[in-house]
Formats: C-alpha cells, sequence, structure tokens
C-alpha cells in the first residue's frame, strides 16, 4: 500500500512529522501558525478532514497526500497537494502515492480531473507528477502566497482520459 486513509490516531506521527520538516518545506508551503503545529490542531484536522491520506514508507507514516476543492457536477475535479519526509524523499514514495491517488479519484470518487499547482523551482515534485502522467497546462502568476509572498506556479492536470 502506498497511501492510506488518515485519522484523528494518526495526529501524534504527523505533528512529529510536521515538525521536523517544518524547515525544509517552510519554502514551499504557506506560513503556518505555530498553532498548526501542535497535536490538538492537527488531531482536530484528521477528526474533520476529506481525502487526506497517509504517504507509506511500509507501515510507517511518511507524508501526507490531500485532494482539496472536490467538485462535483459537470465538472468532476480535485486539487492534490503532497508533501514526504525530507529524510525520505528520492525513494519513489511521492510518485507511487500519486499514482494510488489518482486511481482512487478517478475509479472510487468518480473524478474526471486532478490538478496540481508546483513553484517554478520545484523540480522533483514536477517529475512526480509527470512521471504520473500529469500535463503541464501553464503557469499561474502569483497563485500562492508562499512563505509570506505571492508565488508563481506551474498548473498541471490530468484527465480520466490521459
Amino acid at each position: 500500500m502506498a497511501i492510506r486513509t488518515l485519522t484523528a490516531d494518526d495526529a501524534d506521527e504527523l505533528t512529529r512529522l510536521l515538525l521536523v520538516n517544518r524547515e525544509a518545506h517552510e519554502p514551499y508551503q504557506p506560513a503556518r501558525s505555530e498553532g498548526f503545529f501542535t497535536l490538538e490542531t492537527q488531531r482536530e484536522r484528521l477528526a474533520t478532514a476529506h481525502h487526506m491520506y497517509g504517504i507509506l514508507d511500509g507501515d510507517a507514516l511518511a507524508g501526507m497526500i490531500e485532494l482539496s476543492n472536490i467538485a462535483r457536477g459537470p465538472f468532476r475535479s480535485a486539487s492534490l497537494g503532497y508533501w514526504v519526509d525530507e529524510a525520505r524523499r528520492g525513494r519513489g514514495l511521492a510518485t507511487r502515492a500519486v499514482a494510488a491517488i489518482v486511481e482512487l479519484a478517478f475509479l472510487d470518487l468518480d473524478l474526471h480531473r486532478l490538478e496540481a499547482a508546483t513553484l517554478e523551482d520545484n523540480h522533483a515534485s514536477q517529475r512526480v507528477l509527470e512521471k504520473n502522467r500529469f500535463h503541464r497546462i501553464g503557469l499561474a502568476p502569483r497563485y500562492l502566497r508562499i512563505a509570506g509572498a505571492w508565488r508563481d506556479h506551474v498548473l498541471f492536470q490530468r484527465t480520466v482520459e490521459d
């Protein structure tokens, strides 16, 4: 298994991973308050989360992958986001997790399209998406506020037909 649904029981390990990776992830993620990195906040997040999955390294939690902004009706689309523990990068965990979430999204959730966005210089994440047959569809100027600044992102998509 590459992924599994996260539950409130995973809050301890998720909080530990977030704290250990805080500095490494900071250049790639929105600014987070101190409260975000607490066990209480992570328990609450996991208790109310939909479509939040753990990336697995064997049986151990090694990161997170999430579907958000799920739209139904004629659009049937979602946004994809993920991260892997810095110490475990480069081992194909994210690539396998994205493959698993694509299968879940298209087969179980009956979605038609997945979208993902990466910072322009996040070549490792772009390779993960390309290995999973996501196609680069353009550049979104000032797409997301990362580390205190509005940053351009490269947009990718994959449809069920790809």
